[in-house]
């Protein structure tokens, strides 16, 4: 009996054990559902440094739980284990180290650092993450040369720029001015992975370009507003022009006229010359220099007058037409003197008063322009017409009526003597006789 209860107590003791395991394994189940375990990730960044300074390697972890962290250079050799070096290059430097990051340095970065480095993650399952380090090489000052130093106007010129020693291959671009140009460029590896690019540019050259900078620019990531610039010098004909000294404004015979022929070029002209077009120079003129002065116009100097400048480029010339008009013609200045005339006909008082206005008006006409002295003249001729016109009406008048009263008039010398025997019976008895003759007088007019 005693052997039969020891064997149930044992039984139960067994299930009672078993009971309680898988309660635990439930609830730790139960607790992993709730709680999940969060994977551990492994970061690390590309990086691009200029040859010669410090590049940063940094080994990131997202969640870890204490699994140790190394770095590898590209020949998988330990850099750092945790915060130990085991590489004796002393341009690695440590500069931090936690749980969750690794990061380290590298000075005086050269081409021979270039590749790809290793973070490692003793994990389960171990992870790796890569960081790629690119050395810039910056190139050298860029060359620019031109075919030739000195262009002439309407020439064709080509400019060559050269970066040399640069990685990656730098890019070149053009400016005139502030205009930019397109170039032809070229790229060359040389053996030390290294890049040289020629860059030419061909344009036409005007007279506008002399001293105009043409700037060659190198875009490279390592450098910033790197450029070299070489300035135009473009030779061109003379440009001419010319300027009138005097008179100003109409030219009339009897003035005299200076002309100034300013020519300017490069290199500046070293010969001007004064002709006139289809005929000679007056023989009295006189030139010196770029000067032209003739005196005493008229009509006869008419024509063109051409200034010719030349230097070695070639000549140029300019034209000034010359057209001389009459000269102006002025009528004498009245006088204020009054004269008196006595006649058998006499003019009213308010006539000979208005007259004096009318001699002021035609001084003051005297002194204007060209214009009115001219319209003075037909007002003159007009009054002119008028009074000849008068003077033949009279005429005509007078005749008429001399030749209606032309015949026998009658006197008073034979009054009385109509009943006479004799003439002289009659001459003696008549009224107004011989006798009384003295005293008859007859007026004509």
């Amino acid at each position: 009996m005693k052997q039969v209860s020891n064997m149930a107590n044992t039984s139960n003791g067994s299930l009672a054990t078993l009971l309680i395991l898988f309660t635990i394994s439930a609830a730790i189940n139960t607790g992993a559902a709730q709680f999940p375990v969060q994977s551990q990730n492994l970061i690390a960044d590309n990086i691009s440094v200029v040859e010669g300074e410090t590049a940063t390697i940094s080994c990131r972890v997202k969640n870890n739980d204490d699994s140790v962290i190394q770095l590898l250079n590209p020949n998988r050799q330990t850099i750092y284990f945790r915060d130990v070096r085991p590489l004796k290059d002393a341009r690695f430097q440590l500069v931090n180290f936690s749980d969750n990051e690794l990061r380290v340095s590298l000075s005086n970065v050269s081409l021979s650092d270039e590749g790809r480095y290793v973070c490692q993650l003793y994990s389960d399952p171990p992870q790796e993450a890569y960081a790629n380090i690119t050395v810039l090489v910056p190139p050298g000052n860029p060359i620019i040369e031109s075919r030739e130093d000195i262009v002439r106007e309407g020439n064709e010129t080509e400019i060559t720029c050269t970066s040399m020693g640069s990685k990656p291959a730098a890019t070149i671009r053009w400016m005139k001015g502030d205009k930019e140009l397109q170039g032809k460029s070229k790229v060359e590896a040389t053996y030390d992975r290294m890049f040289t690019v020629t860059s030419w540019l061909r344009f036409t050259v005007m007279r506008e370009d002399d001293g105009v900078p043409v700037v060659c620019i190198v875009d490279h990531p390592a450098v910033k507003d790197f450029q070299t610039q070489k300035y135009l010098e473009v030779q061109y004909k003379p440009e001419v022009t010319i300027k009138v000294g005097f008179p100003q404004g109409l030219i009339r015979e009897g003035e005299n006229l200076e002309l100034t022929c300013q020519a300017k070029g490069k290199p500046q002209p070293h010969q001007v010359n004064w002709v006139r077009v289809d005929d000679d120079v007056p023989s009295h003129a006189v030139i010196t220099g770029s000067d032209l002065y003739i005196e005493n116009l008229n009509k006869s100097y008419n024509g063109t007058y051409r200034c010719v400048a030349s230097n070695s480029v070639g000549e140029t010339y300019a034209d000034y037409i010359l057209y001389v008009r009459d000269a102006l013609t002025t009528t004498p200045k009245p006088t204020t003197t009054t004269t008196t005339t006595i006649s058998a006909t006499t003019s009213p008082p308010d006539i000979t008063q208005d007259a004096a206005p009318s001699t002021e008006a035609a001084a003051h006409d005297s002194q204007a322009g060209p214009e009115a002295q001219r319209l003075d003249h037909a007002v003159i001729g007009g009054v002119v017409a008028v009074v000849v016109f008068a003077m033949l009406c009279l005429l005509i008048v007078l005749g008429r009526y001399f030749a209606r009263h032309k015949g026998t008039y009658f006197t008073h010398e034979a009054k009385g003597a109509d009943d006479a025997a004799d003439a002289d019976t009659a001459i003696i008895n008549a009224e107004g006789g011989h006798n009384n003759s003295d005293e008859k007088k007859e007026y004509y007019i």
